[in-house]
């Protein structure tokens, strides 16, 4: 699933195609929604919430889509939208074309409503209402949970995915099976969340390691059975998180030792 800093992006840029014109394509693919056409109404901006993506329009109704596993928005000039099974979603005006690709949720809100689908989302790691304490505090709601399961909780703080989950344990040093109570500095974890987002927010993929060159961008994730950059250890893999919700897990054996 994407990372809150792959959302933020297609967020920004599709603020930049839309914001401030009024919409000539509206076109729903989704069987609920068939009838639904924006036509004529003002886009007044885009914005992530998390990995949700709000686009808001004149008579206080947004479009909220949520990415999922597999979805993606494309930007192309003006035109006709084209006949593809994948597009779930077209929005357009004179100068451009927004095409939403796979989007796993497409559904209609009055803006006063939001909350609806995003209010149980936890202080957002690239929002303005980015509190790294309240988000310190809900992570030690549940003390005895593992931390790598706790940080892709959305409702404790909203934007983290597998490859930051991965890669902030093995920077901080923590066995991602720790529990979140024995997390020796917890805001500083946290803290560098926000930090490795906000530098990756405007660009494609993910760096955390510094290096930019193909293949050398992430520490551990993605890199099971090869050495570890840091003491050359092979780098293991597991599940983790309750059985209907196991995501893959890297980590370094002896750079996070188990607690």
């Amino acid at each position: 699933m994407p990372e809150g800093d792959t959302v933020w992006l297609a967020a920004d840029r599709l603020h930049e195609a839309l914001a401030g014109r009024p919409l000539t394509v509206s076109d729903f693919r989704v069987p609920r929604l068939a009838t639904a056409d924006l036509r004529g109404r003002t886009v007044r901006e885009a914005r992530s919430r998390g990995k949700h993506l709000l686009i808001r329009v004149d008579g206080a109704v947004t479009v909220h889509t949520h990415l999922m596993m597999d979805g993606v928005w494309r930007i192309r000039r003006a035109g006709r939208p084209p006949r593809d099974p994948r597009i779930r979603l077209a929005l357009g005006n004179a100068e451009w074309l927004a095409l939403g690709y796979s989007l796993g949720v497409v559904e209609l809100l009055r803006t006063g409503e939001e909350h609806r689908a995003v209010g149980h989302l936890g202080p957002d790691l690239l929002g303005p209402d980015w509190d790294p304490a309240e988000a310190v505090r809900r992570l030690l709601q549940r003390p005895g949970r593992p931390i790598g399961e706790a940080l892709l909780d959305q409702s404790r703080l909203a934007g983290i995915g597998n490859v930051y989950k991965s890669e902030l344990c093995f920077l901080r040093g923590v066995h991602p099976w720790r529990p979140v109570g024995e997390v020796a500095d917890l805001p500083g974890l946290v803290d560098l969340a926000h930090r490795l987002l906000e530098a990756n927010k405007r660009r494609h993929g993910h760096i955390t390691t510094g290096d930019l060159r193909p293949g050398h961008e992430h520490w551990v994730y993605g890199r099971a059975g090869r050495p570890c950059r840091r003491c050359g250890t092979r780098v293991e893999r597991a599940y983790q998180g309750p059985d209907d919700r196991k995501r893959i897990t890297f980590w370094c054996p002896r750079c996070q030792p188990r607690p």
